[in-house]
């Protein structure tokens, strides 16, 4: 989350910049068109036991205040597509071309002081294609509502997003082919995660049978440069008119990079050769290198329904996780994220009177993981979700876990619980019952966030042990003690004035995973 001397630097031109600009639009603004936007917020943080309440600092993007008594100054500034002109509406044309830019600072002050670029991107489209460069808000994956879900799997938003460059196809496309039937969209992007942490030396196993057989080999650059490869495919199908419409389709993330300065002369692929390795997850082995596809790789298979009740819209959804490749066998089908969203077609904003506008509940499981000795067998073993043998801190970028907030960081979770040195997340055995509402109260826009959850640590610290193929490490000693958790969070906003926005949140937690702790932040935002 926190940034070298040299970003911070950066970060501080960018958020003064942002924050003059955004003063100097005050007096013109109405000359400029609508897509352009600009505010400025002031939030004023108090919580307790020296914690950041789990739904203040959960899928915010790295946009996180201090714990205790701190404040936090917040700008923002961005140019969106250019709305469509009433003729472009009637006749369903788009811009074929156009551009946009966005740009989020954070400063947080209290005992310690920082700064957060959240976001500096610039984005072109060409007809249905989107090229996007910078540091972005984004998540990869299927469900019923962003804002009020849990989160994916694969990318939930809960860590700062990863300089990169993107292509993509944002929006649902309409094939011009049976009508409409199918419609596509999907991402191919490469970023830069800067020197990340990888092990001091490699065991290979020759004898998969002969635990005595192992062999040890040197790491030459325990701190190599890595890249994150993304890409995801989805599918409508349904017609413009139907009533229903079927989703389907895939994420896949793959960390990986300087693996010849890591393994020395035994990686015989090329920079071009590893890439395509990687893309397609093709497994690569080599005297000294422990044959399996390079780098730490995962993802969701995602399926989803929708249906249209004229008064409200329903939409049922359910994501499959893979890490190390149990669910290609189905060994761990059991595991997934599953949801259902209802939204009110009929809700007026400034309405008088209780309003619901969507109503969330999921079920999250990740308690399988292909692990139990009577699991279908795989050469993998245990799934062992978001950790990594090869990147000491797995599926993390900035102390923050990229996918799901469920599945808890070992610094993170009280102390005292049973953990292993190799894994950075201390348990993702989950399993939780979360809600989300949105809403309003008169003129009071609300949303609120609940979630218990069963915690049961990793296989590495279950009675069973972990595994690798055929290979067992049976635990005797480091047993995690399974534990409940309850989270809550309810957020609140009114307009006392056209452009400026009076808010107020609070959470807290309760439980034997997280430090229980309480908050209350509120803040003041003015748009230009």
């Amino acid at each position: 989350m926190y940034l070298n001397l040299k970003s911070i630097i950066l970060s501080k031109k960018l958020l003064l910049l942002t924050i003059s600009t955004a003063f100097l639009f005050t007096e013109s603004y109405a000359q400029l068109r609508e897509n352009y936007k600009a505010d400025i917020e002031v939030q004023a943080i108090g919580t307790t036991n020296g914690t950041v309440p789990f739904w203040m600092r959960s899928n915010q993007f790295g946009s996180i205040p201090l714990s205790g008594a701190s404040g936090s100054l917040i700008g923002r500034f961005s140019k969106n597509y250019s709305e469509l002109t009433p003729n472009e509406e009637i006749y369903g044309r788009e811009r074929l071309i156009d551009w946009g830019f966005g740009l989020e600072a954070r400063a947080n002050g209290g005992k310690t002081s920082n700064l957060q670029l959240i976001q500096a991107y610039v984005k072109a489209k060409v007809s249905i294609f989107e090229l996007k460069v910078g540091r972005t808000k984004d998540v990869m994956g299927l469900n019923g509502d962003t804002t009020l879900s849990s989160g994916n799997f694969a990318v939930s938003g809960n860590a700062l997003g990863m300089p990169k460059v993107e292509i993509s196809i944002p929006e649902y496309w309409r094939i011009p082919i049976l009508d409409g039937l199918f419609s596509v969209k999907g991402t191919f992007s490469n970023s830069w995660l800067g020197q990340i942490k990888v092990l001091d030396s490699i065991v290979v196993y020759p004898r998969p049978d002969r635990p005595d057989s192992k062999l040890v080999y040197p790491i030459f650059d325990n701190r190599p440069e890595t890249y994150l490869h993304q890409k995801s495919l989805y599918v409508r199908l349904g017609k413009k008119n139907w009533k229903m419409q079927l989703y389907g389709g895939f994420s896949h993330q793959a960390q990986w990079g300087s693996e010849r300065g890591v393994y020395g002369s035994n990686f015989k692929l090329s920079p071009l050769q590893t890439f395509l390795y990687v893309a397609t997850g093709r497994a690569y082995g080599a005297p000294g290198i422990p044959t399996s596809k390079i780098g730490n790789q995962l993802g969701s298979i995602d399926l989803g329904i929708e249906y249209d009740f004229n008064n409200f819209g329903l939409m049922a959804y359910r994501q499959f996780f893979y890490d190390v490749g149990a669910l290609s066998k189905l060994a761990n089908a059991a595991d997934g994220l599953t949801g259902l969203a209802i939204t009110n077609k009929n809700y007026e904003q400034g309405r008088t009177g209780v309003q619901f506008k969507k109503f969330l509940v999921e079920y999250f499981y990740s308690k399988n993981q292909a692990g139990y000795p009577w699991s279908t067998p795989t050469k993998s073993g245990d799934e062992d979700y978001y950790n990594n043998y090869y990147y000491v801190k797995g599926w993390s970028y900035y102390r923050q876990g990229i996918g799901s907030p469920l599945i808890t960081l070992r610094e993170d979770a009280k102390s005292g619980q049973a953990n292993r040195d190799i894994e950075y997340f201390l348990n993702n055995r989950v399993k939780a019952i979360h809600l989300g509402v949105e809403g309003s109260i008169n003129s009071i826009n609300l949303v609120s966030k609940i979630t218990w959850s069963r915690n049961y640590g990793t296989f590495g610290t279950s009675k069973y042990g972990s595994s690798t193929g055929v290979i067992r490490d049976e635990n005797n000693l480091n047993i995690f003690k399974p534990v409940n958790q309850f989270s809550f969070h309810l957020q609140g906003d009114i307009k006392v004035k056209e452009s400026l926005t009076l808010g107020c949140s609070t959470a807290f937690d309760l439980g034997k995973l997280l430090n229980n702790s309480s908050g209350i932040l509120v803040s003041l935002k003015k748009s230009f």
